[in-house]
């Protein structure tokens, strides 16, 4: 089983739309993709779609087309087969180490062993993962050498 870079993040589409709407651990888990230009948050279109159509049915319109405005930069994009978890298949066609969502089915031990029997990845809701992310740990990993502290303005 290859390696997942433990530097790339999928978040579920519940996940992007608490981001923009509600603040609190969603918003505080994508400021590291946000404010580190070496920690790549991966989707593909499929998952795009999903969290804009979250965003424009709790919103409007406008919000979300400017959300999938600036999240189509910030992304690296990834394509999967049609019917396949937009989630899950991000984060295997991207290498993902990390998968962060509500979805308590993903988080669940029978979903743990039966991923875990395919790929390298860890599904954590947004609150674990920011209480586990190390950012300089996770640099001299990745990078090698000494961690700089953040190189972006995640609001920027």
């Amino acid at each position: 089983m290859a390696e997942n870079n433990p530097a790339r993040i999928v978040a579920d589409a519940d996940v992007l739309a608490a981001d923009l709407l509600v603040g609190g651990a969603a918003r505080e888990a994508l400021d590291t993709t946000r404010a580190h230009s070496w920690v790549e948050l991966v989707a593909s279109d499929d998952l795009l779609d999903d969290a804009e159509a979250v965003i424009r049915e709790l919103a409007d319109d406008d919000l979300a087309g400017a959300w999938r405005e600036k999240i189509e930069n910030l992304r690296v994009r990834v394509e999967h087969p049609a019917g396949d978890h937009p989630a899950l298949a991000s984060a295997y066609r991207g290498g993902a180490a990390h998968l962060l969502s509500y979805d308590d089915d993903l988080r669940s031990a029978e979903a743990g062993a039966t991923l875990g029997s395919r790929m390298n990845l860890s599904v954590k809701t947004p609150a674990g993962f920011v209480g586990m992310f190390d950012a300089e740990g996770l640099y001299e990993a990745v990078e090698g050498g000494e961690y700089p502290g953040p190189d972006r303005d995640p609001r920027a």
